[in-house]
């Protein structure tokens, strides 16, 4: 399967592992914004944050993961839930508007169309967070190990993962 190529799983699994340490700083009082970035050879970390912090939330992250925690694997803020609700509110606003170049009828439409993108909204609450469980995450780190956490600058970690 295609999910399964080398340089895909090892970025769902880094990203699994990028959302567990994110639960892990939150839930340690961590309430700034936080954000991270995955890539086959680890992940990036932004937030305000020491590097002691990254390595504890780091290491309990894989720990809980390995343990069977695959629900860290999945955060509301990922942004396969902010593109999840964009298309389909996109998608199915632009429905209704589709057949006619008319400025008249598609400001006639209009009521109609973003009726139908409150729909694809809501549709998408409950699609996003499946996307992440089944598509671009893996929760089965298999072998990965924490290779070494480096502060890039000021609220920037790069964390490296084999």
């Amino acid at each position: 399967m295609i999910l399964d190529l080398p340089l895909i799983l090892e970025t769902r699994r880094n990203h699994a592992l990028e959302h567990a340490t994110l639960h892990m700083l939150s839930h340690g009082g961590h309430k700034g914004n936080m954000a991270g970035h995955s890539n086959p050879t680890g992940f990036y970390l932004l937030g305000n944050f020491s590097t002691a912090e990254v390595w504890s939330a780091a290491t309990e992250a894989l720990t809980r993961l390995r343990g069977g925690e695959s629900g860290l694997a999945v955060h509301a803020g990922c942004g396969t839930n902010l593109a999840t609700s964009a298309l389909l509110a996109g998608t199915f606003a632009w429905l209704p508007l589709r057949s006619t170049k008319s400025t008249f009828w598609r400001l006639l439409l209009l009521p109609l169309a973003l009726t139908f993108a409150a729909i694809g909204y809501s549709l998408s609450r409950p699609l996003g967070p499946w996307l992440q469980k089944y598509i671009t995450t893996e929760a089965d780190l298999g072998d990965m190990q924490i290779i070494d956490i480096i502060p890039v600058r000021k609220g920037v970690h790069r964390i490296i993962t084999k």
